[in-house]
């Protein structure tokens, strides 16, 4: 396989809308996480001891939805490489 055929084999399947959601979920409470880390001290005057319980909470949520998103993702990606090779003319398979 030449180095142009790689440039021109695509990476990464087109993303889902279920993908995506995910993967827009996983942003925003990453960002929600270091903003409250961020606002920890204000966040313990309105919630008191419930502040750590809403970190604990976005930090759970992160735990749970990063291993699903990359088992999900490397499924599709796998998927679409191996049609999108099978699909080749040469019939050039994968080993």
């Amino acid at each position: 396989m030449m180095w142009l055929d790689i440039l021109r084999t695509p990476m990464a399947a087109p993303e889902t809308p279920a993908l995506k959601a995910m993967r827009l979920a996983i942003l925003w409470s990453a960002i929600e996480l270091a903003i409250a880390i961020c606002a920890l001290q204000p966040l313990r005057a309105v919630l008191g001891a419930g502040a750590g319980g809403a970190l604990a909470g976005l930090v759970l949520a992160l735990v749970v939805l990063v291993p699903v998103y990359v088992i999900a993702k490397n499924r599709a990606d796998n998927a679409f490489l191996d049609a999108s090779l099978a699909a080749q003319p040469d019939g050039e398979g994968r080993a």
